[in-house]
């Protein structure tokens, strides 16, 4: 019996997929890449997450990533010297032996057909990391949080409160 978590809506696997060859008395093979008679490979949850993230971006119509917190916070983040923006940011995975779940928050630009900048989000992400993992992709959700419109920009002096009356 394999070992699985629960996501909402999929499961990803814990455990390698197997299959019987026929006889009890052979040891099932293993249908995953990432696993073979001299060992296997493990990849971690960040790995997917930055390769999710980089995939994300690349697709026009996308603005950024990520919800307001974690952009405020990503923003805050810049401004440390020595400190890095995340790739990952608006990417949360669960990533199993053999499969990955994805679930990304965008912002996307005025203007674009929102279905469309997801659709093609979600094939970007999908190849991107089965290509680079050899995991298989369950589920890649996306969450449209916002609109960037030009000209709108959230600065810190956007947030004083200002007078009416000049």
């Amino acid at each position: 019996m394999t070992e699985s978590a629960t996501t909402d809506k999929t499961t990803v696997d814990k455990k390698p997929t197997t299959e019987n060859n026929g006889s009890a008395n052979q040891p099932a093979k293993v249908n995953s890449a990432l696993v073979s008679e001299q060992g296997t490979t493990k990849i971690a949850d960040i790995v997917v997450q930055k390769v999710a993230g980089i995939a994300a971006r690349e697709v026009r119509g996308v603005h950024d990533l990520g919800g307001g917190a974690a952009r405020a916070f990503g923003a805050i983040r810049e401004r440390i010297p020595g400190a890095s923006a995340s790739i990952g940011q608006g990417v949360s995975v669960e990533v199993g032996e053999t499969q990955a779940a994805v679930d990304v928050e965008i912002v996307v630009e005025y203007g674009v057909a929102i279905a469309e900048v997801a659709r093609a989000v979600r094939r970007n992400v999908i190849t991107a990391i089965e290509r680079m993992t050899a995991l298989e992709v369950v589920e890649v959700n996306i969450n449209v949080n916002d609109v960037f419109i030009p000209g709108d920009d959230d600065t810190e002096e956007d947030t004083t409160p200002s007078s009416r009356v000049r």
